[in-house]
């Protein structure tokens, strides 16, 4: 804001995602600030050449003012690097987790071990089976199993052990008792990793969309900064990032001093300390698209069902029945008053198609 030698001169000056300044960047030499101060000299002198009129058009295509959603997404950045951002790019959990499941099939082939009672329902002729899960109101526990196992996933298959010290354990620890060495060796199990999620998310009443937002969160912090989710740091990314999706999702968010009273030994000054980390690394990209969101609840539903973490089935009775057919019902309505609407506001020549149709006549 102000500085007319970054963003507001060049749109290649703002940043943008998934690239870090090297050390080159870092490390100015003296050539480089003689640069930068003939470049101001002469971007000085400019204004004093131009009419008010050119100043405002500017003289070449590099001198404008780029928006932000041009900085966000750059053209150059593949799609499957991003998938916290591109609804078409697959989840980073999903690829890792698929690994094992091909070895656990293969390994069930080559020993004939047969898959046992099938225990998920299937739907017949004569009986319907729908579970209380959807991409609008996902189902509390089974979102946040399904959510803990993607993040199992992320450590067990993880490419190296790249970290910051702002979400390592041992250089800032959650707890006051002292942690032994081998704790840090090890990976977690699922379960250990369901248990704290769902501490977290009993305690502060969080809701399961949130989960889904945490784990968007999580795999866009482990693209954009590079670094690797291990035994080490966790349990600090998994709460910053909870953290944050729990402010950008709930109209009322869980405040940082809150946290401190479900982790009795984390103060105030850490918490906001790895939240500001977090959305540095981030680049303050919190948005998450509808169909990103709706991306990584299905792919949630395909793991589950490759790990048999089985959703409740139900059988469709009556009255249910009657409550979707009532909510089909409501939203019929509503999207007719929208149309309504648009045809009172707007007589455009789209609004008249499917409405009006007359015979056409062939002299």
């Amino acid at each position: 804001m102000g500085n007319t030698l970054t963003c507001c001169v060049s749109p290649n000056a703002s940043p943008k995602p998934g690239r870090r300044a090297g050390p080159a960047a870092r490390d100015c030499g003296p050539e480089g600030y003689e640069a930068a101060a003939g470049d101001a000299a002469a971007v000085a002198a400019a204004p004093g050449a131009l009419e008010p009129g050119e100043a405002d058009l500017g003289a070449g295509e590099g001198h404008h003012l780029q928006h932000i959603s041009d900085r966000e997404m750059p053209e150059d950045l593949a799609l499957e690097s991003n998938p916290s951002d591109h609804p078409r790019a697959s989840t980073i959990f999903l690829s890792k987790s698929q690994t094992d499941v091909r070895e656990k099939r293969k390994s069930n082939h080559l020993n004939h071990v047969s898959p046992g009672q099938l225990t998920k329902k299937y739907s017949s002729c004569s009986t319907i089976f729908l579970d209380d899960s959807t991409v609008s109101q996902p189902n509390l526990r089974t979102t946040i199993k399904c959510v803990t196992l993607a993040i199992y996933y992320h450590i067990k298959n993880r490419d190296a052990n790249r970290s910051l010290d702002i979400f390592d354990e041992r250089s800032h620890p959650l707890t006051r008792e002292k942690i032994p060495e081998e704790y840090f060796e090890h990976d977690p199990e699922h379960k250990f990793i369901y248990r704290f999620v769902r501490t977290l998310f009993s305690a502060a009443q969080l809701t399961a969309e949130c989960a889904i937002v945490t784990l968007v969160y999580l795999e866009r912090l482990l693209t954009y900064a590079e670094i690797d989710i291990c035994p080490t740091n966790w349990k600090r990314i998994v709460l910053g990032a909870i953290l944050l999706a729990s402010k950008v999702w709930d109209d009322q968010a869980v405040w940082n001093v809150d946290y401190c009273q479900i982790l009795k030994d984390i103060t105030v000054e850490d918490m906001n300390e790895m939240e500001r980390h977090f959305l540095e690394l981030l680049q303050f990209n919190i948005n998450v698209p509808a169909s990103v969101y709706a991306k990584y609840y299905f792919d949630l539903r395909s793991l589950a069902d490759d790990n048999n973490l089985n959703f409740l089935f139900a059988p469709l009775s009556k009255e249910r029945a009657q409550n979707l057919e009532a909510i089909s019902r409501l939203c019929e309505d509503k999207y007719k008053d929208l149309c309504r609407a648009a045809m009172r506001r707007s007589f455009s020549a789209d609004n008249f198609v499917g409405i009006q149709r007359s015979n056409a006549i062939l002299s």
